[in-house]
């Protein structure tokens, strides 16, 4: 589905904002920061589920739809990576990580709510 994902020595693998954005429609979007940085400057992918990472996850993670491929997001790449390596441990397979996060989607000038 994603052209340029790459896999990291974790093998969890990461998807750029640019491959995203072609495939906005085919993926289920899962958010991991705090509910104040969901609402903050940077915004939220529309249609992003937030989960967040330090509190809930771990029992939401269970109950993710595994129907279309689950791409996690956070600010920069760091928490979303934490948060694929999870599901992944929890048996879900199509997992991806938004590559640098919000901070390079809001660089690219891509829409947010």
């Amino acid at each position: 589905m994603f052209d340029g994902a790459k896999k990291n020595a974790d093998g969890i693998l990461n998807v750029t904002c640019e491959d995203l954005l072609k495939n906005l429609d085919a993926v289920s979007l899962v958010d991991v920061r705090r509910e104040e940085e969901f609402h903050g400057e940077l915004g939220h992918i529309q249609g992003a589920v937030l989960s967040t990472l330090e509190t809930k996850f771990s029992e939401d993670v269970k109950r993710l739809d595994s129907t279309k491929p689950i791409v996690f997001i956070c600010r920069s790449g760091v928490r979303s990576l934490k948060a694929s390596a999870i599901a992944k441990e929890a048996g879900l397979s199509d997992v991806y990580n938004l590559e640098g996060g919000m901070l390079r989607w809001n660089e690219l000038g891509y829409k947010v709510d």
